[in-house]
């Protein structure tokens, strides 16, 4: 089944364990437990949390008592953060295909693109992590 968002399984694996270490509340978190709490291939997680330790969004601890805790306080840390992280800057190109000239001399999709694109980013941008880390 497709939908009309389509998320990497990088950022995906990005967005759940950003948010599964900020429930940690600054004690170190595994990559171990988040890859057996969200059934995530450990190989693939920890290239991705090594990419968020490198770009200043996580700080590791090595060792068998080491694990992952947020860099900057939860409240800091927006998804748009983590989503350009693994994505790069998210386009606000209005053709999705990003032609220079459209042969329909206006997109055959209207102004939906730029305007999911739009809405998109507002939510990514307007949340962080203590928005969605906190334990019901």
């Amino acid at each position: 089944m497709t939908t009309a968002l389509q998320i990497s399984e990088a950022t995906s694996l990005a967005l759940h364990s950003m948010a599964l270490i900020a429930r940690g509340e600054g004690r170190l978190v595994s990559g171990r437990d988040i890859a057996q709490t969200m059934q995530f291939s450990r190989a693939h997680l920890a290239k991705v949390l090594q990419r968020l330790v490198h770009t200043g969004l996580l700080c590791s601890v090595r060792g068998p008592k080491g694990g992952f805790v947020l860099a900057r306080p939860a409240n800091k840390i927006t998804l748009l953060d983590i989503y350009e992280v693994i994505e790069g800057p998210l386009s606000t190109e209005p053709c999705p295909v990003n032609a220079q000239e459209c042969p329909f001399g206006e997109c055959i999709l209207k102004q939906l693109p730029e305007r999911l694109t739009s809405e998109f980013r507002d939510f990514l941008s307007a949340t962080t992590l203590a928005d969605i880390s906190q334990k019901e």
